[in-house]
């Protein structure tokens, strides 16, 4: 199984300060760039995904903003590719498909922003490609919901999206459960 770490929206404006902020959106930052540190030590594929606000009503991920650039925790180095995207969706109207079968990547090691969003649409269309995923439950994060007037607290948001993924669509572990399986697969992959 050929993998690669996807770094969903890892953007400014998710972080306190930014237009968006997400409940522990920088306690998930801290565990993605463990990730991305083993992944980089190991020279194995890594996947930026950018949301660039294209909708007139748009009000984050505006283009030419600080709030549209990646938090300096996960900054993308040279050989790692940005992939643009304006959807919730990273496989719609994007390179991310074209690049996995080009590098034969069959597996997605997942974190990122917003679990209810983003990272729900892309690891159910990762599925529906055949393309399995590991999603790591604390390097995400999400915000608090409503619904009917009622207020769903972040935490729940995480929880049931979590759980919804977990019973088909992919393995949902902690960064650390994934880490230390990480050591005993072999270096094409984790």
């Amino acid at each position: 199984m050929n993998t690669a770490l996807l770094l969903i929206e890892m953007q400014n404006d998710y972080f306190p300060n930014g237009r968006m902020p997400l409940e522990k959106s920088t306690e998930a930052c801290f565990k993605a760039q463990e990730i991305l540190q083993t992944y980089r030590a190991k020279q194995l594929p890594v996947v930026h995904i950018q949301h660039i606000s294209t909708r007139p009503d748009a009000v984050h991920f505006l283009p030419c903003t600080k709030g549209v650039e990646f938090h300096s925790n996960v900054q993308p180095v040279k050989s790692e590719p940005v992939i643009k995207k304006h959807y919730p969706n990273s496989f719609k109207d994007t390179a991310l498909l074209t690049y996995l079968m080009k590098h034969q990547i069959n597996h997605l090691v997942i974190a990122g922003m917003m679990t209810h969003m983003s990272i729900d649409a892309t690891v159910r269309a990762a599925y529906d490609l055949g393309i399995s995923c590991t999603l790591l439950s604390d390097a995400c994060a999400t915000m608090n919901l409503e619904f009917n007037s009622l207020l769903i607290p972040a935490q729940t948001v995480q929880h049931a999206f979590l759980a919804a993924l977990q019973s088909m669509y992919a393995t949902v572990l902690s960064t650390k459960e994934y880490l230390q399986t990480f050591g005993a697969k072999t270096s094409i992959g984790a």
